[in-house]
């Protein structure tokens, strides 16, 4: 478990071929609901791998658990060696080898926040070869609901100046002296500390992953800051029964 309500899963292709894909690209699992109709939903990979996948290589994926979900009945019962069916990857929320800008916006919340850990080797050749900055917002209730942050945070500190990790705690803060206490934590949500960054059109591409609702209130605050629509690259994550 990643968190209280979140499971990590790790696959690998059960017919010998690789699942290779590209950072910020997502799978889709298909099941049934009890009446037996059809259903599917998609989960961001969360690998991070700085080669091509080869056969027999594992991905992974986080998986929010929703009171009553069948997907989430579906994950709460496989076994070790459990099976599901799922299609892809898809998607183009990936950082693109056209883009030039200075600096990157990466916003998440939940488990939005995994195609950035899957991106982590591609910011830091960016990093290395065109000196970009990266602010990751990653916005949670608790510590407890961090995921990945300690790998995020040991990220930040091998690349100060380049890589901010800004942890925004709605509810509950860290300790003082805990692993996440931190000077770059703030109390509140994500879209609340858009503006200490100074968002602008000349420095900036943000990415938008996780609630809706976060990331329609961002899109907007962006378009105010003056960033134009191609410059803001979202991905909305619906919890659904």
């Amino acid at each position: 478990m990643l968190a209280p309500s979140v499971g990590h899963y790790t696959f690998v292709r059960d017919d010998g071929q690789p699942l290779d894909f590209i950072p910020g690209q997502f799978i889709q699992v298909h099941f049934q609901y009890a009446d037996g109709t059809a259903t599917k939903r998609s989960y961001s990979l969360a690998t991070i791998h700085d080669h091509a996948l080869g056969p027999g290589e594992a991905v992974e994926i986080a998986v929010s658990y929703v009171p009553g979900g069948a997907a989430t009945a579906l994950f709460e019962g496989l076994e070790e060696g459990g099976r599901v069916d799922a299609s892809g990857p898809f998607g183009r929320f990936c950082l693109m080898p056209t883009d030039a800008n200075p600096r990157y916006l990466l916003i998440a919340t939940g488990t939005g926040v995994t195609p950035y850990r899957a991106m982590l080797p591609q910011l830091e050749a960016l990093i290395r070869e065109r000196g970009v900055r990266v602010v990751l917002l990653f916005g949670a209730r608790n510590p407890e609901e961090l995921l990945y942050g300690d790998e995020f945070r040991a990220f930040a500190d091998r690349h100060p100046g380049h890589f901010r990790f800004v942890p925004c705690f709605s509810r509950e803060l860290p300790s003082p002296g805990s692993p996440h206490a931190h000077a770059d934590v703030r109390h509140g949500y994500v879209q609340q500390f858009l503006g200490e960054f100074g968002p602008n059109a000349t420095d900036d591409i943000a990415y938008l992953c996780g609630n809706p609702n976060m990331v329609d209130a961002c899109f907007e605050a962006l378009k105010e800051y003056g960033l134009p629509v191609p410059q803001v690259r979202r991905e909305k994550y619906v919890s659904s029964k």
